[in-house]
């Protein structure tokens, strides 16, 4: 018996909606269900075939759990070992190397030291840094934000040196990378599932939470809609991430990337509304019933330093 399972915190209709599913194809020999785990031994058997991970980024026990699961054969989705290397500071420049436009971005030193760190563990830093040098290459308006990324947390959008300074004043010990406004036009937001699968939606991230999602998702024109499948793929096939969110800011016909660090990405229902929340729960069923029969070894994905050597366009 193939058992797919998922691992999930307080989201309400995405676990069960997933489970149900899965359970409806009635295929021969697979299941589904929830995660169901104590004390995790170092010799753990393995219990699940595939698990989907919607929780492991605000649990170490988790993640810790994960990596052993896939040590021992388990194919997860997504990579928890790629996920604990990943920051959105490396997918931007990983994704400008790669050729998707990306805004002029600059990871900043932490304003304040590091827990446990003094003014000597930084000798190494350029002091004072050559601020006009960043905000030339950067430009205003632009967004100060903390370089893990996560739930638009202290994110902050400046249009100037001295709002920059207010608020990067701020941000205690957190890395911060500062990256260009984009001054967008329309705005999409991609499920891509399996890196093959996309499904764009209009999006509005100015609107309320409950809102950001365009009723009728009217479909960008046809040019575009090529240029944003094709960034989309190429950036989760890069990362390795079966499930993931890309977001684009269009300006001037242009697609710029702006956040594609979204391995547990928003599926409940309530806010990305009905016929989204379809499509992921079909696609994400069919990738798992997909991976459990493969019968392909996990840790084959752990090799993923060749997802590095991508081209470089310069």
């Amino acid at each position: 018996m193939k058992k797919i399972a998922i691992l999930f915190g307080m989201e309400n209709t995405f676990p069960p909606a997933l489970v149900e599913k899965v359970n409806s194809m009635k295929l021969n020999g697979v299941t589904a269900e929830f995660v169901k785990i104590g004390g995790v031994r170092m010799d753990e058997p393995k219990k699940y075939d595939v698990i989907i991970d919607r929780i492991s980024q605000d649990i170490p026990f988790y993640r810790a759990y994960l990596k052993n699961a896939m040590l021992h054969g388990t194919t997860i989705i997504n990579n928890p070992f790629w996920w604990t290397a990943d920051d959105k500071f490396f997918n931007y420049a990983l994704a400008h190397k790669l050729g998707v436009a990306i805004p002029p971005t600059v990871i900043l030193p932490h304003h304040e030291h590091p827990p446990d760190t003094t003014d000597k563990s930084m000798r190494n830093l350029i002091y004072p840094l050559n601020w006009e040098e960043i905000f030339a290459y950067v430009g205003f308006p632009a967004f100060l934000k903390p370089y893990s990324g996560g739930g638009w947390k202290h994110v902050y959008k400046v249009h100037s040196t001295e709002e920059f300074f207010h608020n990067y004043n701020r941000t205690g010990d957190l890395c911060m990378t500062l990256q260009h406004g984009v001054e967008f036009e329309d705005y999409y937001r991609c499920y891509v599932v399996g890196q093959e699968k996309v499904h764009i939606m209009k999006y509005d991230p100015k609107a309320p939470h409950h809102e950001r999602y365009v009723k009728g998702n009217p479909a960008p024109p046809p040019k575009l809609k090529e240029r944003i499948e094709k960034d989309a793929l190429t950036l989760c096939r890069a990362l390795g991430y079966d499930l993931n969110t890309v977001e684009f800011a269009v300006e001037g016909g242009v697609p710029y990337a702006i956040d594609f660090m979204n391995p547990a990405p928003d599926a409940e229902v309530t806010s990305v509304g009905q016929q989204n929340f379809d499509w992921i729960v079909d696609a994400v069923a069919e990738l798992t019933v997909e991976k459990a029969l493969s019968g392909k070894k996990p840790i084959e994905e752990l090799r993923w330093a060749s997802f590095l050597n991508g081209p470089n366009p310069e």
